[in-house]
């Protein structure tokens, strides 16, 4: 009788142990498929509405990196093993060491699934803020950086960036920061907007890298440069280097804007609509990006606003 009574109890001790131990594994999967708020930089800034790409963006200045301003993703839990975050260094107009000019433009790129990295830390506010010259150094100091984050298992970057695809672009003297870097073998593709070299190093503001056309020649990549048409005080010079780089894939686009080009416009203007489609195609493989910038006519040849000129595309 005794044993009848040992042998019920151990049974139903083993129930209870059973659904105890199923109760906490459906707690556990109840768990695992609610959603995961992204942990956040502890001093972002979301910029407009934060961009119109399938990715809302946030800015902000990472103590690791107090010389740039960081524009991605919020949430970063998309990119990993099937999408990564290709990789964007941004010279500033002026060579100023702030992107305040650019941030709606700079925002929405981000927006589309990339990490842009700006020259100058973040600024407080929408208004011209006091700054230094930025230099050249920044741009690779910023991609060092990034690399480094994405092998570094306690970085919110770690394994989600796509350190094989980098471009560098900038605006204006930041054009030319871009092209003094461009030579590194690193690069994907580079950008150079409102920008070209100068037909003497000196001739332009103090500050600026003084590239003789000859630098042109150390251009490893497909190159876009955006220009704002005749009255840009860059065009010349633009569309000179475009007539002497014949040995990559070179995009001209020029819209009739002058040298501001669109960057402060809601969510960059146009400048930003060419510029993302660009680098789609340029670091994520986006065919259907492309075919704004190749084939006869290209797509970019039907706009109103544009017209273009290209070489080995």
């Amino acid at each position: 009788m005794k044993s009848s009574l040992l042998n019920l109890m151990k049974v139903m001790l083993s129930g209870v142990l059973v659904i105890s131990v199923m109760a906490a594994c459906a707690s556990k999967t109840q768990k695992s498929n609610e959603p995961v708020e992204p942990v956040m930089p502890a001093n972002y800034k979301v910029v407009e509405d934060g961009g119109t790409g399938l990715y809302s963006a946030i800015m902000y200045t990472d103590s690791t990196l107090p010389s740039n301003t960081i524009f991605r993703p919020a949430d970063l839990t998309p990119f990993g093993n099937e999408e990564k975050l290709p990789i964007i260094a941004w010279g500033n107009g002026a060579c100023a060491n702030s992107p305040w000019e650019h941030l709606n433009f700079l925002s929405e790129v981000a927006s589309h699934g990339f990490i842009v990295i700006a020259n100058g830390p973040m600024p407080e506010t929408d208004d011209q803020p006091t700054y230094d010259r930025s230099t050249s150094q920044q741009l690779l100091d910023a991609i060092d950086w990034i690399i480094a984050q994405n092998s570094d298992e306690n970085s919110p970057f770690y394994n989600k960036v796509d350190v094989e695809k980098i471009a560098v672009s900038g605006m204006s003297c930041g054009g030319l920061q871009t092209l003094e870097v461009a030579a590194d073998p690193r690069l994907t593709t580079i950008g150079v907007f409102n920008s070209g070299i100068l037909p003497s190093p000196n001739a332009g503001m103090g500050g600026m890298p003084g590239l003789t056309k000859d630098q042109l020649a150390k251009i490893h990549t497909p190159v876009l440069y955006l220009l704002g048409g005749e009255s840009d005080i860059a065009y010349n010079n633009g569309m000179d280097d475009f007539e002497r780089i014949n040995h990559v894939p070179v995009f001209v686009a020029n819209m009739d804007v002058g040298h501001g080009g669109t960057y402060r416009q809601p969510h960059g203007g146009e400048f930003a609509v060419v510029a993302t489609a660009w680098y789609k195609w340029q670091l994520k493989g986006d065919e259907e990006a492309g075919s704004l910038f190749t084939g006869s006519p290209c797509g970019l040849e039907s706009s109103e606003v544009w017209t273009i000129n290209k070489k080995n595309l």
